[in-house]
């Protein structure tokens, strides 16, 4: 399978800047969305053409929204986590297909402790959804593990996990994305029998390769990014992840998004994984 996910930054217009022809040319099995921005009944036909979609865009109006295209109809399609005070939304998604049980995430950006009172609360509003998602992870991991499924969870984590996901990590030590509760969350969540960055493990040394990019000054140029999508897999998954990284644009003025997708070509179980699509 060869599986992507992307925050779009609205689906609307990440379709009029090319992302049906991304689409096209990625030859991708699923592809995990957020912050599509979108009533259910104004997603672009043409850009979800081939695919089932499963879309969960929350209530607040033109804000958050995750969804999953896949080629495959799920065999089960559930919203939210399972949390009263996020469920509403429109940041998580997940649904069963044959093989595997896979999520669509956009987590809070949330604050820092130091600004100010509006930013501390957002910090203390992040680290409730962490603990809560957390909890979440472990039980949907099991579930899928009984049912005979792998599990993976894509999306936009809104933190970047140790120093090599960001250019400027020093500058950032106090920025939200890179304070210490988070990455020592990200910690907790990965493991060899909880978790697989599989990103990283494809490229170990690799500072990135990045994710987002400000649209302002000229971190693109630079490349001065931060890598906060990811995809978590479970470890059987993880380990028949072939290749991986960043479809960075050719250059500014053709970016889709201020992310970039992230995808991921993982081998079938009775596959020959020598054969890698390029």
């Amino acid at each position: 399978m060869r599986i992507a996910t992307f925050n779009v930054n609205g689906i609307r217009a990440a379709h009029r800047r090319g992302f049906r022809s991304w689409l096209d040319r990625s030859d991708l099995d699923v592809v995990a969305l957020q912050e599509m921005r979108c009533p259910p009944a104004e997603v672009p036909a043409e850009a979800v053409d081939g695919y089932h979609l499963a879309y969960d865009p929350g209530a607040i109006a033109g804000r958050n929204g995750v969804a999953l295209l896949t080629r495959t109809e799920p065999l089960a399609v559930r919203h939210g986590f399972g949390n009263r005070e996020f469920d509403g939304e429109g940041r998580y998604l997940e649904v069963d297909l044959p093989d595997v049980t896979i999520g669509s995430l956009y987590l809070p950006k949330g604050g820092t402790p130091f600004e100010d009172a509006a930013s501390e609360v957002k910090y203390r509003r992040k680290l409730r959804f962490l603990a809560s998602f957390q909890h979440h992870l472990t039980r949907s991991r099991r579930q899928a593990l009984a049912a005979g499924r792998e599990f993976l969870v894509m999306g936009d984590f809104n933190i970047a996990h140790t120093e090599l996901d960001l250019k400027n990590w020093k500058a950032n030590r106090r920025s939200e994305g890179f304070l210490p509760e988070e990455r020592e969350w990200f910690t907790g969540i990965l493991g060899t029998r909880r978790l697989v960055d599989v990103v990283r493990r494809l490229h170990p040394e690799t500072s990135g390769p990045y994710s987002w990019w400000s649209w302002r000054g000229r971190s693109w140029d630079t490349d001065a990014g931060w890598r906060i999508d990811y995809h978590l897999a479970s470890p059987g998954l993880a380990h028949r992840a072939l290749a991986g990284g960043t479809h960075r644009d050719e250059s500014y003025e053709t970016r889709m998004s201020d992310h970039a997708p992230v995808v991921v070509e993982y081998a079938d179980p009775a596959a020959d994984h020598t054969s890698v699509r390029q």
